[in-house]
């Protein structure tokens, strides 16, 4: 029986490289592949992949949060986190978020197709690089407070902050939401205070500082 897969990642490149190694076996099926977090969403839910490999970070819908929704519809998908990022906000939240591994973009093959038979196994894989971040940080929050933007913010307040630093208007972050103008200006005015930010310019820094976003 095949595993069957979804590729969720922005850069065409490497998801065409991933795609060519993988289909080199013949346990595994590609079963489709997304550009943004709202379509890997979509595809997650319409395939029932037996795994998604997700970009961490994807246009419109960063892939922690996609996990998040993913994991929320059908619990059963094994999502892999992949990222250039080492981290420790980008790990502890994929994590969180339900993730069942996490590879850095720059690991071996060999690292990729442990991370497949661990998942299937339902066990959870780390890259060893990524290990210790994954120990000090559990350490570290052990002894003080969580303050990042995923314990500060609701699911919904970082889904808007991510499309406002991304340059989306009021009026196209809800139509894409599927809510009012209204309730996405009184999003935005509660992440503003919650933060103390007082501007776009200031907002678009935060997300990017706390990996809900990035420059392309």
């Amino acid at each position: 029986m095949k595993i069957r897969l979804v590729l969720a990642d922005d850069h065409k490149l490497f998801r065409d490289g991933l795609r060519s190694m993988l289909q080199s076996h013949k346990s595994i099926e590609i079963a489709g592949e997304a550009s943004d977090g709202p379509s890997a969403v979509k595809l997650a839910i319409d395939l029932r992949p037996d795994i998604v490999f997700m970009d961490v970070s994807m246009p419109d819908l960063n892939g922690i949060e996609a996990t998040r929704k993913i994991i929320a519809e059908n619990p059963t998908i094994k999502i892999i986190m992949l990222s250039m990022h080492s981290d420790r906000r980008y790990i502890t939240e994929a994590l969180r978020s339900g993730a069942r591994g996490y590879l850095l973009k720059d690991s071996a093959f060999d690292e990729v197709l442990s991370a497949i038979r661990d998942c299937m196994a339902d066990k959870i894989y780390l890259s060893t690089r990524i290990a210790d971040i994954v120990i000090n940080d559990y350490i570290s929050l052990a002894r003080g407070a969580d303050s990042s933007a995923f314990a500060i913010l609701s699911a919904r307040e970082r889904e808007v902050l991510q499309l406002l630093a991304e340059g989306k208007s009021t009026k196209e972050i809800a139509s894409q939401l599927n809510v009012s103008s209204k309730t996405i200006e009184s999003h935005r005015k509660q992440v503003m205070d919650k933060l103390n930010l007082h501007s776009i310019a200031e907002l678009t820094k935060y997300a990017i500082r706390e990996g809900l976003t990035q420059l392309n």
